[in-house]
């Protein structure tokens, strides 16, 4: 049985800010069920670019502008899953 949507007396200005509500209310909940789980993980270098899609150079560049933290022992760097998920934010 097909499921449908009747729409009345809403702008299309209207719908499209109860969309981005619902979107972002899905985001942050699925950021913080995803930090519950998994927020002290260590990543390698490699595994944190690969996690955030970035390059390397960006990685670097982050770190050193201190947007996201790091850890090392010697001279490995390791990155935790839940402070990379904690400094994502959202863009509007």
């Amino acid at each position: 049985m097909a499921k449908q949507i009747l729409l009345h007396c809403i702008s299309p200005d209207e719908l499209k800010q109860l969309i981005k509500e619902v979107i972002i209310e899905e985001f942050l909940d699925f950021k913080k069920n995803l930090a519950i789980h998994e927020s002290d993980a260590l990543l390698t270098r490699s595994e944190t670019c690969e996690f955030l899609k970035i390059d390397s150079s960006t990685l670097w560049s982050w770190t050193k502008k201190g947007k996201i933290s790091c850890y090392g022992i010697g001279a490995r760097r390791y990155y935790k899953k839940g402070d990379l998920l904690k400094s994502l934010v959202i863009l509007k």
